[in-house]
């Protein structure tokens, strides 16, 4: 698959997640064989564009490969921009959200509150493909609610003005992630443009991408939420997909390195002070797929250190390979 003038290693993409898309994480999944990752979302506020927060979200690593950034707004000026400010940081590819749900984003009439204005849309992509030498991608929902679907219109205004892949999330705003994603509408998408279109909503494995794509025809599948505490869901997806291959998960012994190293990493990239907190949500999501009735995670969540936070996860994981369920820390 292309975007632009870049080739993608495969069809199975990483979406943007607010708080979770970070280096540490895009480098992980990135490293089990997502075909591209997408940046925390980025505002285009232009007073928070140099803060320590923003420069966070825009690190990049050549390690994670295509550096794509996504931005959200509603003034057409301020995301040209926003668009041509993080190009100058690095950005290869530019990502326009107008898929978030969340209520402070839409009240701005940002994320998927622009659907309801196509007009609105058309300029807001007319002028950040005008901004910049880079492809610019855009990432919608159906529509804003069940009674106005209109992917397909949006789509349509999306091509004519020179957006290079559209991800489209089988749910409408209304839904917010409740129920199941929906794939009849996406198909009507892939069947009315010639862009690339990629399927998003409920892919967790590799026989439901296999569905997503052969169902839809789309050109990729983007993973979200399946991906967290599992970024080597990547590798098997890329093996039945591209080879058709099964590609089992890791052992145990690889999974809790590979946590160990996240953890780390994540202490690292946001200091002592912050990693430890983010590093909370990261171990309950990899608890989730390890041992999702232990009591552990709540013994970690009262840890106030990095380094009690590794000495606590490498005794629960020897626990572990040593078959005893019962396990417990020390602080």
């Amino acid at each position: 698959m292309r975007i632009g003038s870049y080739q993608l290693r495969n069809r199975i993409l990483l979406a943007p997640m607010a708080g979770i898309t970070d280096r540490p994480f895009r480098k992980r999944c990135a490293g089990y064989g997502a075909g591209l990752t997408f940046s925390e979302m980025m505002s285009t506020n232009p007073q928070v564009w140099h803060t320590e927060k923003s420069k966070l979200r825009l690190a990049h690593h050549r390690d994670v490969g295509i550096n794509a950034v996504q931005i959200a707004g509603s003034d057409p000026d301020e995301m040209a921009q926003a668009a041509r400010v993080n190009v100058e940081y690095g950005a290869q590819i530019i990502d326009i959200n107008m898929g978030c749900p969340a209520k402070k984003v839409n009240r701005k009439l940002a994320g998927s509150a622009l659907l309801q204005y196509p007009d609105l849309v058309g300029e807001i992509l007319t002028k950040v493909v005008n901004a910049v030498n880079v492809p610019v991608t855009l990432k919608i929902r159906t529509g804003w609610d069940r009674q106005n679907r209109n992917c397909v219109e949006i789509a349509k205004i999306a091509e004519q003005a020179g957006i290079q892949a559209l991800t489209v999330h089988g749910r409408t705003r209304e839904c917010l992630f409740e129920g199941e994603a929906e794939y009849d509408n996406i198909k009507a998408v892939k069947a009315q443009v010639s862009i690339p279109v990629i399927a998003n909503g409920d892919i967790t494995s590799a026989e439901k991408a296999r569905y997503v794509l052969d169902y839809t025809q789309a050109d990729a599948v983007m993973i979200g939420r399946g991906a967290l505490g599992r970024p080597w869901l990547f590798q098997t997806i890329a093996g039945l997909i591209e080879t058709g291959s099964v590609i089992a998960e890791p052992d145990l012994d690889e999974k809790c390195g590979q946590i160990l190293s996240h953890i780390e990493e994540l202490h690292q990239f946001y200091g002592e002070e912050k990693g430890y907190r983010i590093a909370r949500k990261h171990v309950a999501w990899y608890l989730q797929g390890i041992q999702p009735n232990s009591v552990f995670r709540q013994t970690f969540n009262t840890l106030t250190s990095p380094q009690e936070q590794l000495v606590a996860l490498e005794e629960f994981f020897n626990l572990i390979r040593n078959g005893n369920n019962n396990v417990r820390t020390t602080t």
